[in-house]
């Protein structure tokens, strides 16, 4: 079955493609501030205003652009969509499990993060609010600019740049968002692929030791753990 929805062709001026290109580094600059600020409060203030600067100027896309939910992943998915996302998913985290097993890996590696349904659905929102910024925000953009297929690239590469410098994360990252912005180009709904974002993400957790993953901290916490 062919994929439902491959570009929303769209060639924005000069003058549009600096706004464009003003929103995703003032976006990025807030993200990596939210990251690398020295104090946990100068962090968490950062984040939230990287949040709601995020949050607004998708609004802006709906109530000024008049771009549809759909177009920015926020409608639900389609039934094909789903399972093919969900699917790949969780054969790589199946895949992932039975090659630890096979190198003679400890199953799991962090104890702490098993069973612990709170870090667990803790992780779900917070892999929702990924590919909400991944997809709805930097995605569009980046397509905006480029054309869908440039966009898989460059959001992947932003995102992974945000995992700085965890050399697991950033890497596992790089990929993984490949795959979720392949798939979003093609059946536009960021919910299945926040439930494989997750799921993943746990996975790399409880099999990767602390000593290596650094209780999958990024920026200035990875380097002061």
């Amino acid at each position: 079955m062919p994929p439902e929805s491959k570009t929303f062709p769209v060639v924005p001026s000069a003058r549009c493609r600096y706004v464009i290109w003003s929103q995703i580094a003032i976006a990025f600059l807030f993200l990596e501030l939210a990251i690398w600020a020295p104090t946990t409060a100068l962090r968490n203030r950062w984040g939230s205003i990287a949040m709601i600067t995020i949050v607004v100027l998708v609004l802006s896309d709906v109530l000024i652009d008049r771009r549809s939910l759909k177009r920015l992943g926020l409608g639900l998915p389609k039934a094909f969509g789903a399972t093919m996302a969900l699917g790949i998913g969780l054969a790589t985290v199946a895949v992932m499990v039975i090659l630890v097993h096979w190198l003679g890996g400890q199953i799991p590696a962090n104890p702490a993060w098993w069973p612990n349904l709170r870090l667990a659905w803790g992780y779900v929102l917070w892999a929702l609010i990924q590919e909400f910024m991944l997809q709805s925000f930097f995605f569009n953009r980046f397509e905006d600019l480029y054309g869908s297929s440039a966009a898989v690239w460059m959001a992947s590469t932003i995102f992974a740049a945000a995992h700085l410098p965890s050399p697991i994360l950033t890497t596992a990252t790089l990929i993984g968002a490949l795959f979720f912005c392949e798939i979003f180009r093609r059946y536009r709904s960021i919910y299945p692929l926040a439930i494989v974002h997750a799921t993943l993400g746990l996975t790399i957790a409880l099999l990767t030791p602390d000593s290596l993953l650094h209780h999958m901290r990024v920026g200035i916490g990875y380097l002061r753990y």
